[in-house]
């Protein structure tokens, strides 16, 4: 699934990510979201919370683990904040 990780920024849009997020959840039954700094995060969880309400029309009761994870960015490591995002 690290191919299919949905990347947020502090300018993404809170309702296409959760639109993002429900698709690929509807799809694969999972959905991994990564944000880096504290803009990026605030969107992503943000989408999430929108993400459950489109997925609860569904009869999905969504769930989000977050965790942390490093990642490469040119020479740099940083930290990102992962959100799994999944039926419970």
């Amino acid at each position: 699934m690290a191919n299919n990780v949905i990347k947020v920024s502090g300018k993404s849009r809170t309702t296409a990510v959760a639109g993002a997020i429900a698709g690929v959840v509807r799809e694969h039954r999972r959905a991994e979201v990564q944000a880096i700094g504290a803009g990026a995060v605030n969107q992503a969880i943000k989408a999430v919370a929108i993400a459950r309400s489109y997925l609860a029309e569904d009869g999905i009761d969504a769930v989000c683990i977050p965790s942390f994870a490093e990642v490469q960015i040119g020479e740099q490591e940083r930290t990102a904040v992962r959100l799994l995002v999944e039926p419970r």
